[in-house]
């Protein structure tokens, strides 16, 4: 799998399908939830690579949260503390960051 297939797929059974935990590439990935909002979040690997993916907090001031109030469902990815890209309705957006850290396509 590549690295975009492996966000939709953690994207889809996280937001989509309400999945508890996440297959991806074979392996399985726990989802839980932030302590103060309650926001999902799965970490998982990708060729070594620590990546994870945070569902978007509606409360912010960002484009995004704005869009999450609006009932969409959004994810943020991060990788070495770096927002690489985010899955919003099924669409993958890449961020700069995700040719910065020299991440595949």
């Amino acid at each position: 799998m590549t690295l975009a297939e492996l966000l939709l797929s953690a994207y889809q059974q996280t937001m989509v399908d309400g999945k508890t935990e996440v297959d991806l590439a074979g392996h399985t990935y726990r989802v839980t939830r932030t302590r103060s909002g309650q926001l999902r979040v799965v970490s998982f690997l990708y060729s070594d690579q620590l990546i994870e993916g945070i569902e978007q907090n509606p409360e912010k001031a960002s484009r995004w949260a704005q869009l999450a109030r609006e009932g969409k469902r959004v994810m943020q990815f991060r990788c070495r503390g770096r927002y690489i890209a985010n899955v919003c309705e099924g669409t993958l957006l890449r961020y700069p960051a995700w040719k910065g850290l020299a991440l595949p396509d």
